[in-house]
């Protein structure tokens, strides 16, 4: 039966992942090494400023180590998300890179680039045409949204991925991509069933998050029409039906099934086997194709400027009391603002977050003793950096001393920084959570191949 075996080192390139686990999994036979580039996970400054969450430094040392090791075995790398958010820019800073490696190295090979960077009229003439629609829980998209966006990317499946491949490439780097778009490029290419094919993709698409060392060195997935099977590639680490199968909860809001542009993937009859003590097959997962191809947007538009400051409470009677401390903050400093700056609340945001009492569940947070402590942080935002500062100076005085009603002493409270005044420029926020539908899949996104290899071959030795 045909078969292909891919090596995921890394869930994100520039993460680090040990090279002799590499170089185990092409001893193993490996046909091909992917890996994700990016991510919405850090939110949408890096696709509003079309810049890299991750250093080159990282980049440069993940991927030379993995050009380094597959190009004398002969077997392709697949890259996507490119730049964390895949934009045009995100897709030549990898593709540099690569250079420069290919120089370094003395390295000779096919690069195919594959941009998913959207022009805005692309999306104007989509939605004019009633090709858009909305995810939950967005509404209909209007064109004053489009036109806000700073970069617009679509998601795109394997169908390009597969066919840079067939064309011949020994390097994709691709632009947005779902996180299953490079193992299920790779195997569908190779003509391996849809079923098995994307569900290997969903369960490797973070390396060794779904062994029992999360940390360890990644995996390699050997997939055919039947199944597949997941192997860790650190010797101290294991793959077994839980960790294999828990992977399907991941970023997913249902545990059976996962949306792609090309249908759908059902993974609620699969079986989970253990082989050995370190591996496990799966089988009969199914794939429904869709009716209608849709490829998902990603947009990010300016939200305003910025200005933070962190300060510690230790005070008891504040720390008891917390609500009604965040409370009267609050009511304090738009009075303030108003007298000040003749601002309403309609013309600039302010947040508390109390990390230490309630900033990452809010209401959710169960109750119970009162914290030891407490870094409220402060965040203003407003339609230019002058006023976001302005704004955080006013807050400066009443996040050092704010009393309650009632206390007979004056508080103090400790900055974390001086000046207390944070500025963090430009902030984006993510504005499309819709889908174009398409004829074909590869429609929107463009490849162009190149031909890379050193200036000047080594001299003889």
């Amino acid at each position: 039966m045909a078969s292909v075996r891919i090596i995921f080192p890394i869930g994100m390139l520039g993460g680090g992942f040990p090279e002799e686990t590499v170089a185990r999994g092409i001893r193993l036979g490996a046909d091909a090494i992917a890996v994700d580039g990016g991510s919405t996970d850090s939110g949408p400054h890096y696709l509003g400023a079309g810049v890299p969450k991750t250093s080159k430094a990282a980049v440069k040392r993940d991927l030379r180590s993995l050009l380094v090791q597959a190009r004398p075995a002969g077997i392709p790398i697949v890259v996507t998300s490119c730049g964390t958010a895949g934009t045009d820019a995100g897709l030549e800073w990898v593709a540099g890179i690569a250079r420069e490696i290919a120089e370094e190295e003395h390295l000779s090979f096919r690069l195919a680039t594959i941009s998913s960077e959207l022009a805005r009229g692309t999306v104007l003439d989509a939605l004019r045409d009633g090709r858009v629609s909305a995810l939950e829980p967005a509404a209909d998209l209007d064109e004053a949204t489009v036109l806000r966006c700073e970069h617009v990317v679509g998601l795109m499946g394997h169908a390009p991925i597969s066919a840079a491949l067939a064309a011949g490439a020994d390097l994709v780097l691709a632009g947005r991509a779902t996180d299953t778009a490079s193992v299920a490029g790779i195997a569908l290419g190779r003509g391996i069933a849809p079923g098995p094919s994307w569900h290997a993709a969903k369960t490797v698409e973070c390396g060794s998050q779904c062994t029992t060392d999360p940390l360890g060195g990644g995996v390699m997935v050997e997939i055919d029409d039947d199944g597949f099977t997941v192997h860790p590639l650190d010797e101290h680490a294991a793959a077994t039906p839980m960790t294999v199968a828990a992977h399907m909860l991941y970023e997913n809001a249902d545990p059976f099934r996962l949306r792609e542009p090309a249908g759908t993937l059902d993974a609620s009859d699969a079986v989970y086997t253990a082989v050995g003590d370190r591996a496990t097959r799966v089988e009969g997962s199914r794939f429904e194709p869709a009716d209608q191809p849709t490829i998902k947007l990603e947009g990010a538009a300016l939200a305003g400027y910025e200005t933070i400051s962190l300060v510690g409470i230790r005070d008891p009677h504040i720390l008891g009391q917390m609500d009604a401390w965040l409370a009267r903050f609050d009511l304090e400093l738009g009075r303030r603002i108003q007298g000040l700056l003749g601002l309403e609340r309609g013309e600039y945001e302010t947040e508390l977050r109390a990390y230490g009492h309630d900033a990452v569940l809010g209401d959710l947070e169960p109750g119970g003793a009162a914290p030891r402590e407490v870094g409220v942080l402060f965040r203003a935002r407003a339609a230019d950096q002058a006023t976001a500062t302005a704004i955080a100076k006013i807050a400066n005085p009443i996040m050092l001393h704010l009393p309650l009603h009632g206390m007979t002493h004056l508080p103090s409270f400790a900055f974390a920084t001086s000046p207390a005044e944070i500025e963090r420029g430009a902030t984006y926020e993510f504005v499309l959570q819709h889908v174009i539908a398409v004829d074909d899949e590869g429609e929107l996104f463009r490849t162009r191949f190149q031909e890379v290899a050193p200036s000047a071959q080594p001299a003889a030795r």
